[in-house]
């Protein structure tokens, strides 16, 4: 059973799950930091100064703060769209650097056609003489 255990707890895939957990904490932070501390009061001077976390409903004695729950959607919405775009340009540049590696494999595929060609007609000379 130990043996097992260790075979699982220690495959790559298990330590690369382990090592990609640790670094999106640490790009939760900046994306965290990045959404209150410089994309919302952006978009706050932008929109007037709006603060969703103020608003409030008092029924009775009971206060909902239903501010705060539109404020955590709001900054949601600005996370989930920064990360679109992150990851938008990453297969951008993806791509390019795919379509490079198209290209220079094309290239090398025409010069070996072309001696194949040059070979095969020098093999048809030599059978026709």
């Amino acid at each position: 059973m130990w043996k097992d255990f260790r075979e699982f707890a220690f495959k790559g895939n298990i330590i690369d799950l382990a090592v990609a957990v640790v670094i999106g904490a640490a790009f939760g932070k900046i994306v965290s930091s990045l959404v209150e501390n410089i994309i919302t009061p952006l978009i706050g001077i932008l929109v007037g100064g709006i603060d969703f976390t103020g608003l409030k409903l008092t029924v009775g004695k009971a206060e909902v703060t239903y501010g705060i729950f539109l404020q955590n959607v709001f900054d949601f919405l600005i996370i989930a769209f920064a990360i679109f775009l992150a990851l938008r340009i990453l297969m951008k540049l993806k791509r390019q650097k795919e379509e490079e590696v198209v290209e220079e494999t094309e290239e090398e595929l025409d010069v070996k056609e072309e001696l194949l060609r040059e070979i095969r007609d020098l093999l048809k000379e030599q059978k026709t003489n």
